[in-house]
């Protein structure tokens, strides 16, 4: 694994809320507050590897489960801009 993808997947790892909000702004994603935190909860601390898509698909699933499918699919739209 290159540099690049140890620093995105350092910063999935380690997300904030706040943070999670800047970038769903910045990439015109909407999410709410309360779904950002959730999402953030289940992306702290799991050692995921978004580049690899089995890791992706399963944290994309979890996020369904307690999101929501289209929250889901949002932030998979937002981890696709962070992997090209």
């Amino acid at each position: 694994m290159g540099i690049f993808e140890n620093i995105i997947n350092h910063k999935i790892n380690t997300i904030t809320t706040g943070e999670l909000l800047n970038y769903a702004k910045q990439f015109q994603i909407s999410i709410t507050r309360e779904k950002a935190e959730k999402i953030a909860s289940i992306l702290r601390g799991r050692n995921a590897n978004i580049f690899n898509e089995s890791d992706r698909v399963q944290i994309i699933r979890d996020i369904a489960r307690i999101a929501g499918k289209d929250t889901a699919n949002e932030v998979n739209r937002l981890f696709l801009k962070f992997t090209k």
